[in-house]
């Protein structure tokens, strides 16, 4: 009788390592490029717009370093700006006016960055009005931009 239960669980291990090998595992791997030149992989098959897609198998695979590299993606060359132009143009001109605009725009952003609560004066009103969070956010912006436009990059 117990020799009849040890060749029960020697025939079931049997199996359930069969059942576990990598070739029951193994599965079809579809792998494509698109037309920005990305490779996809995946186990669902491709749509029909993706036709040429060529068929892998999971167990012919070799295994290799895990990670990835990016796709990169080249840059056109940088359109200069309207504001870019300008801003070379009074820095070839007139060198005392550009670190003028630096240097205020270097106090101003630090005046900014310092205080929270503001206070502005409009064009033809002499009574300071509070100035709200965003206009202080594009403020900030605003000398942040003349000060990479204006002063020299050290």
């Amino acid at each position: 009788m117990l020799k009849k239960a040890n060749l029960s669980a020697v025939l079931l291990s049997i199996v359930c390592m069969a059942l576990l090998t990598p070739s029951v595992l193994a599965s079809v791997i579809y792998t494509w490029v698109d037309e920005n030149g990305v490779t996809h992989y995946s186990q669902q098959p491709p749509t029909q717009e993706q036709q040429k897609a060529q068929q892998l198998y999971s167990e012919d695979l070799e295994p290799s370093k895990i990670g990835y590299v990016a796709p990169v993606k080249t840059a056109a060359p940088a359109e200069i700006s309207e504001s870019e132009k300008s801003a070379a143009l009074i820095k070839e001109k007139d060198a005392k006016q550009a670190q003028a605009i630096c240097e205020n725009a270097k106090h101003n952003l630090d005046v900014l960055m310092t205080h929270t609560k503001l206070t502005r004066q409009e064009e033809g009103n002499n009574d300071p009005v509070a100035m709200t969070e965003e206009e202080r956010l594009a403020a900030i912006t605003e000398n942040q931009q003349r000060i990479t436009l204006f002063c020299d990059k050290k």
